[in-house]
């Protein structure tokens, strides 16, 4: 199951049978029924692994109990760091905010409601021992999903693969572990509009699948709608790749190149067979197609002219009211700067 880029170098297995420390970044809106449920299933499957641990709530702007809740299981024990951050910045900044704070040699990305099981971590810590940097979790099928989601999720990963930049892994999600090597590289890209799967495949790192079967939420309802997935997926596709711009720029050669030739055979038969009915309803037909195209060709200059605009205002990526560090001893190095 492992990944490995072509020409990559050979994992090396580490000497350490596990992490001195494991950071659990957990980004949560609204999820203050399953916060200490998520709480007492870590801890237990941290028992059992032996494994030191900490986990980094990051409050994305809850309007519920969440805070309080992440302060009461921080004040139970002390492995639980909070960023609570100013306002709902969305979760792909929510968990870019708890890879900052994480203070692990490895670092899991993981959600609150308990669809990924904990007890998937010791595969994925396995994995890191064998000298992987990235180590993902793989549904084995979407279970739960209808088939309208799960044909379209489908289809995304088909239009990715063929027009992206990078591979990114079918369905996988947030759900993963990474070495401190690759979580100084995920951190060091700040750009504003994050995907974080296509950011965590970008990086690249040796990397290896676990296959696991996700279970039902334990509290609560799902924040994704079809809406916010469609703009997900847009910003997905927007931010791996410049396909659609060139695409862009196809239609309009084609589109132009019909448009020609169209135009010489109305002249052609005009010429010499004459036009007895006038041609209104072809012109409209005409006019409706270019317009629809030209507007289709902005839309999408629109949509990465609009990120240009966001990333020159080169604002901090969010603010946080408090960051409340956990009492685990910290491992991590001096940080790097990109290079």
């Amino acid at each position: 199951m492992a990944n490995k880029m072509n020409g990559a170098p050979a994992v090396t297995p580490r000497a350490e049978s596990r992490p001195r420390l494991l950071s659990i970044v957990c980004p949560a809106y609204n999820e203050d029924a399953n916060l200490g449920h998520f709480a007492t299933a870590i801890d237990a499957a941290m028992r059992v692994l032996g494994q030191p641990y900490e986990i980094v709530f990051v409050n994305d702007g809850s309007t519920d109990a969440s805070l309080a809740v992440m302060s009461r299981l921080r004040d139970t024990h002390g492995r639980v760091a909070i960023v609570d951050l100013s306002r709902n910045f969305g979760k792909e900044i929510a968990t870019t905010a708890g890879l900052d704070q994480a203070q692990g040699d490895a670092i899991v990305v993981m959600d609150a409601d308990l669809q990924d099981p904990p007890e998937v971590i010791g595969l994925m810590i396995d994995g890191w021992r064998e000298g992987y940097d990235v180590v993902y979790a793989r549904r084995r099928e979407r279970r739960g999903d209808g088939p309208v989601k799960r044909m379209t999720a489908a289809l995304f990963y088909k239009i990715i693969h063929r027009i992206g930049d990078v591979e990114i892994p079918e369905n996988v999600g947030d759900f993963r572990l990474m070495s401190r090597k690759a979580v100084d590289a995920v951190c060091s890209l700040r750009e504003h509009h994050r995907f974080m799967k296509g950011i965590f495949a970008w990086v690249g790192f040796p990397s290896k699948a676990v296959l696991y079967d996700r279970a039902p939420r334990v509290a609560g309802s799902t924040k994704w709608n079809y809406w916010r997935l469609w703009n997900l997926s847009i910003e997905g596709i927007t931010s791996s790749t410049l396909a659609p711009l060139k695409i862009s720029t196809y239609f309009g050669f084609a589109t132009a190149l019909v448009a020609f030739l169209a135009g010489a055979f109305f002249i052609f038969k005009t010429l010499f067979f004459g036009d007895a009915v006038p041609g209104f309803p072809t012109l409209v037909v005409v006019v409706l197609f270019l317009g629809g195209i030209q507007l289709m060709v902005l839309g999408v200059i629109g949509e990465y002219l609009g990120r240009v605009f966001n990333e020159t205002k080169a604002r901090p990526l969010y603010f946080a009211t408090e960051i409340f560090p956990s009492n685990a001893e910290s491992v991590r190095p001096p940080v790097r700067k990109a290079v």
